[in-house]
C-alpha cells in the first residue's frame, strides 16, 4: 500500500485541507507557526473512504500506520496510551475538509479505564479531576461509540447534582463522581449487553470507526445538502494529546472569535468557563462567561492568547473561529478555523478587512455569498413599538422573528409543513436538531453561550436565535415555558430578537431593513465590478419605487396582469371577459386605460431615466373570474333568496367560467395567444403604454418604454402581435402629434421560441429569457407540483444534482439560452439581451449568464444587492479566467 493514510502534525500544513481535513490542516500549519499545539496526528479523508470501501473497516495496514504514529506520539510527550501509572489520554475528532461545525462526532478523554483513572488520581492528588474525567469518558464514548442514549446518563448526573444540593458538576465530590461513574458502567451493560470497554486500543479504533460512520448520520447529511457538500470527501480524524481544562481553579477552556461573528466589530470576542472542558461550551448544558473573566484572573495568558488571535487572523487573511485550552496557568491552541457569521457580520469584516488592507476589494466581494443577504433584506422589529418583553438572553444570530412555540425539532417540521410559522424552543440545542432548527423562523435556548451548537448552526442558515436565557424555564412533560412574568404553552405566539436578545409576548410590528455604511459601500464596489446591469421585476408603482431604492438600473419586467386584479378593477376585467361582442369588449376595456396609464406613469416616474419593459397580458383569462366554488355558493344564495337578477347575473358567470376551463392552463389560452384571438387587449394596453409615456414626456421627465410579448412560439405569433402593437402606437402618436422609440421584444420561455431564434429576431427589438417557465416547459415540470411532491425526492437522491428552479440547468435550458443568443445575433447584431427570474441572484447562474453575453437581468426588488454582487462576483471570477 503506497498511499500515505496518517500525518503527523509536523509533516502536514493548510494546503493539505482535501486528504487532512480543515481541522487536521489548521493544526498542521499551527504547529510549523510553533503555536502551543498539543501533539498529534490526523487520518485522512482517503481512510475514510477506504474504510466505506471495505465494509466499514479499518484495514489492517492503515491500523498498523495508527499504532507507529501512537508510537512516535508517545515519545513525544514522554507518557505511554493505556499504561497504568504515567497515561497518555487523547482526543479523537472529526474534520471534514469543509467545515461542519457540531455536525459529526469527537470523543474527549479517550484511553481512561480503571486503571489509568487510578493513576492520574495519584498524580498530583488530583482525585476530583480523575473521576470526573472518566465520568464524561464513560459518557461521551457510550453515546456516540456504543449507541446509548445519552439523556440517561444526563438524567443521573441532574438526579446527582439535586440530592447533593449543588447546580455546577465541577461541585459534586469525589465520592458522588464515583457513584456515577459505577452507575454509568451499569447503564452501558444494561443498554449493552456488555461490560465498558477497558482496552484503550479497542477503545481508540472502535472511536475512529464510529466517527467515519458519523459522516453518514442524519444531521450531517442534512448538513451537507443544505450548504451543497458533497458526500464522497468523507471526513479526517485527528488524534491529539489531551491537555486538560478541568484540572482546577487556574485551568479552563474557551472558544474565541478573532472579530464578533455577530456584528464583525474588530474586537478579540469569546466565552470562557473555568474548571471545564470544551464540549461544555460547545454543547451549551452549561452558560460560560465572557472573554473578560480571563483576562482578570489570568491576565498574562489572556495577553498571550490575544497575541495568538492576532497572529492567526493575519496568518488566513480572514477572522478565525480558535478553540483553546488552559491546563494549570498554561495555554493550547486545539483548533482555528474560518469563523461562522451572520451576513451582517461579515459584510462588515469583509469591507473592513478591505480597507484595513489584509484583503483586495475583489477578495471583499467574492467572500460574501449573495444568497446570504436574504436575512438582511427582513424586517426588524418597530422601535417605536409598545412590547411586553418576557426576558433576555444572549444575541446569537441577528434579526427578529414570530412564530408559534414548539418544543422539538419533529414538531417544528410538522407545523412548518402546515404553513406555520415557528419558534423552537429548547434548553439546549443538539446537533440532531438540525433539522428542526432548519424548519424554524427562529431558535430559543434557555442555556448555552453565543459559542454554542445553536447559535453557530443558526449563524450559519442566517435564522434569528436568542440563546442562555436563563430566566425561563422549559418543562418538557407540560410542553411550557415559564418566564419570570407568565406560563406559555406549546402553540402560543412569541417573537425573539436576535439583534438584542430580546423574548417578546406575540405578534409584533416591523419596519423595513436599514442597510450598514459597511453594506452601501459593499455594494457601491459591486457596481464598479459588475458588467451586467441589473434590472427589477415589479407589478406596481410602489413596487418600482422599492427597486429604485434597492439600486436597480431599469424594471426588466412589468407584469400588467395584477393591475388587473385590483378589487376597483375586477369587475370591469369581468365586465371585458363575459362581452359577447368584440365592441362591448372594447367598450370595457377603454374603462382601464386611465388605469392602467396612471400605473404605467407611477413607474415611468420611479425609474425615470432607466427602462421600464411591460408584458403584455399573459396569463389565461380565467384566472380574473370568480373561484368556482364561490361562486356555486353564491348561485345557490342568490337562488334562495330569490335574486333572479343576481342569478341570471351569476349562472351567466358560471357559464363563461366553464367555456375558458382549461385542462392545461399553463400551456393554454394565455400569452401571445390571447393578444391574437382578442387583439383589442393588446391594443388598449399599448395605447396607456405611450400615452403615459407622451404625457411625462411632455412634463420633461425622461422615459425609456419597451414592450415584450409573452409565451411566443413561432415567429409568425411575434409578427402578428408586433403589428397589432405598432398600429397601436402609430394611432396614439398621431393623436399626441408626438412620438417615442418604444421598442417591442419576445419573451422567450418555449424551447421553440430558443430553436428558431433567428427567425424571431427578424420581428423583436430584443429577447428577454424568462428562465421560469423555459425550466418548467424544458423539464415539463409544473413548479408548484414538482417542488411541492418529487423534486425533494429528486434532490435527496442525486437524480438532480440541484433545484432547477434555483441554480440554471446549464446543459439543457442554459444551452437553450445560448443557441437562441447566437441565432438571434447572427440575425440582428443589435439584438439586446436579459433574462428575468429567479436564477437572476443565484451566483452560480449569473456566472453562467455573464458568458453568454446578456446585458441584463431582471429580479424582483429585495433580490437586487443580491444580483449585484452576484453579477460583480461573476465578472471578477471571468476576468480571472
Amino acid at each position: 500500500m503506497s498511499e500515505k493514510y496518517v500525518y503527523l502534525f509536523h509533516e502536514g500544513n493548510a494546503s493539505m485541507n482535501e486528504q487532512l481535513g480543515r481541522k487536521g490542516a489548521n493544526l498542521a500549519e499551527m504547529a510549523g507557526l510553533t503555536l502551543p499545539v498539543p501533539p498529534g496526528f490526523t487520518i485522512t479523508t482517503s481512510a475514510c473512504r477506504r474504510f466505506y470501501e471495505e465494509g466499514k473497516k479499518i484495514h489492517p495496514l492503515i491500523e498498523q500506520e495508527i499504532y507507529n504514529a501512537l508510537g512516535l506520539l508517545e515519545e513525544t510527550t514522554g507518557r505511554r496510551f493505556g499504561h497504568p501509572e504515567n497515561p497518555l489520554l487523547v482526543s479523537v475528532r472529526s474534520g471534514s475538509s469543509t467545515s461542519m461545525p457540531g455536525m459529526m462526532d469527537t470523543v474527549l478523554n479517550l484511553g481512561m479505564n480503571d486503571y489509568t483513572v487510578s493513576a492520574l488520581a495519584k498524580q498530583n492528588r488530583l482525585t476530583h479531576f480523575a473521576y470526573d474525567s472518566y465520568r464524561r469518558f464513560i459518557q461521551m464514548f457510550s453515546s456516540i461509540v456504543l449507541g446509548v442514549d445519552s439523556d440517561l446518563f444526563e438524567d443521573e448526573l441532574e438526579k446527582t447534582k439535586e440530592i447533593a444540593g449543588v447546580t455546577q458538576d465541577s461541585q459534586l465530590n469525589n465520592e458522588q463522581l464515583l457513584d456515577l461513574i459505577v452507575t454509568f458502567k451499569d447503564i452501558v451493560y444494561q443498554e449493552t449487553g456488555q461490560k465498558f470497554p477497558q482496552d484503550p486500543r479497542q477503545q481508540l479504533l472502535m472511536s475512529i470507526g464510529a466517527i467515519f460512520g458519523s459522516w453518514y448520520n442524519n444531521r450531517a447529511m442534512i448538513y451537507r445538502r443544505i450548504h451543497k457538500i458533497p458526500n464522497h470527501i468523507g471526513t479526517a480524524v485527528t488524534i491529539q494529546q489531551m491537555v486538560f481544562g478541568n484540572l482546577g481553579p487556574n485551568s479552563g477552556t474557551g472558544i474565541a472569535f478573532t472579530r464578533h461573528p455577530s456584528t464583525g466589530d474588530d474586537n478579540l470576542f469569546g466565552e470562557f468557563m473555568f474548571n471545564a472542558q470544551g464540549e461544555d461550551i460547545v454543547a451549551g448544558i452549561r452558560t460560560p462567561h465572557s472573554l473578560d473573566i480571563l483576562r482578570q484572573k489570568l491576565p498574562a495568558v489572556y495577553d498571550e492568547f490575544e497575541q495568538v488571535a492576532i497572529q492567526l487572523e493575519r496568518h488566513y487573511h480572514d477572522v478565525q473561529d480558535i478553540e483553546f485550552t488552559i491546563e494549570e496557568g498554561k495555554l493550547y491552541i486545539l483548533q482555528t478555523r474560518s469563523a461562522k457569521r451572520t451576513a451582517e457580520a461579515n459584510i462588515k469584516i469583509a469591507v473592513d478587512m478591505a480597507n484595513e488592507g489584509l484583503i483586495t476589494k475583489e477578495e471583499a466581494m467574492l467572500r460574501v455569498d449573495p444568497a446570504s443577504l436574504s436575512p438582511l433584506m427582513q424586517h426588524t422589529i418597530d422601535p417605536e413599538a409598545d412590547l411586553e418583553v418576557l426576558g433576555y438572553g444572549l444575541e446569537a444570530s441577528t434579526g427578529a422573528a414570530t412564530g408559534i412555540i414548539v418544543f422539538d425539532a419533529e414538531e417544528a417540521e410538522r407545523q412548518h409543513r402546515t404553513g406555520h410559522s415557528v419558534i423552537l424552543v429548547r434548553q439546549e440545542t443538539t446537533p440532531e436538531d438540525i433539522h428542526g432548527i432548519l424548519a424554524s423562523a427562529g431558535v430559543l435556548t434557555t442555556r448555552g453561550g453565543v459559542t454554542s451548537h445553536a447559535a453557530v448552526v443558526a449563524r450559519d442558515l442566517g435564522t434569528p436565535s436568542v440563546v442562555g436565557c436563563e430566566s425561563f424555564k422549559v418543562d418538557m412533560k407540560q410542553r411550557q415555558l415559564i418566564t419570570d412574568s407568565t406560563v406559555l404553552h406549546e402553540g402560543d405566539m412569541i417573537t425573539i430578537c436576535g439583534s438584542t436578545g430580546r423574548v417578546i409576548l406575540g405578534e409584533v410590528p416591523l419596519v423595513p431593513p436599514k442597510f450598514s455604511q459597511e453594506f452601501r459601500t459593499l455594494l457601491s464596489w459591486a457596481n464598479e465590478y459588475k458588467t451586467l446591469e441589473v434590472h427589477s421585476s415589479v407589478n406596481t408603482p410602489q413596487e418600482a419605487e422599492l427597486a429604485a431604492r434597492m439600486g436597480a438600473e431599469g424594471v426588466g419586467l412589468c407584469r400588467t396582469e395584477l393591475m388587473f386584479m385590483d378589487p376597483e378593477r375586477l369587475p370591469i376585467v369581468t365586465q371585458m371577459i363575459l362581452a359577447p361582442t368584440k365592441r362591448d369588449r372594447r367598450k370595457a376595456l377603454n374603462k382601464l386605460i386611465p388605469m392602467q396609464k396612471s400605473d404605467f406613469c407611477g413607474i415611468f416616474r420611479a425609474m425615470e431615466g432607466k427602462p421600464v419593459t411591460i408584458r403584455l397580458l399573459d396569463p389565461p383569462l380565467h384566472e380574473f373570474l370568480p373561484n368556482p366554488s364561490q361562486l356555486a355558493i353564491e348561485i345557490e344564495r342568490a337562488r334562495v333568496a330569490g335574486d333572479i337578477e343576481l342569478l341570471t347575473e351569476k349562472e351567466a358567470l358560471q357559464k363563461r367560467i366553464s367555456v375558458l376551463h382549461e385542462l392545461n392552463p399553463s400551456f393554454g389560452h394565455r400569452g401571445c395567444r390571447i393578444g391574437i384571438t382578442y387583439p383589442e387587449i393588446y391594443e388598449i394596453q399599448t395605447r396607456a403604454i405611450a400615452e403615459a409615456a407622451l404625457q411625462l414626456k411632455s412634463q420633461g421627465i425622461l422615459v425609456y418604454p419597451n414592450i415584450i410579448v409573452p409565451l411566443v412560439s413561432d415567429w409568425r405569433e411575434m409578427k402578428a402581435v408586433k403589428e397589432n402593437v405598432t398600429e397601436a402606437l402609430e394611432q396614439v402618436f398621431s393623436v399626441y402629434r408626438d412620438r417615442i422609440d418604444i421598442p417591442v421584444g419576445a419573451f422567450i420561455e418555449l424551447p421553440r421560441a430558443c430553436m428558431t431564434a433567428d427567425k424571431m429576431a427578424q420581428y423583436a427589438d430584443f429577447f428577454t429569457f424568462g428562465t421560469n417557465d423555459l425550466t418548467q416547459s424544458t423539464y415539463g415540470f409544473s413548479r408548484d407540483d414538482a417542488e411541492g411532491k418529487y423534486l425533494a425526492y429528486y434532490l435527496d437522491h442525486k437524480i438532480l444534482p440541484e433545484n432547477p428552479f434555483v441554480v440554471l440547468d446549464e446543459e439543457g435550458v442554459g444551452q437553450l439560452i445560448t443557441y437562441s443568443i447566437q441565432q438571434g445575433l447572427m440575425q440582428n447584431p443589435n439584438l439586446r439581451l436579459g433574462v428575468c427570474g429567479d436564477h437572476t441572484s443565484e451566483k452560480n447562474s449569473v456566472l453562467f449568464l455573464q458568458n453568454t453575453g446578456l446585458h441584463f437581468i431582471s429580479c424582483l426588488p429585495p433580490r437586487i444587492p443580491a444580483a449585484r454582487l452576484a453579477a460583480a462576483q461573476a465578472a471578477i471570477k471571468v476576468g480571472a479566467l
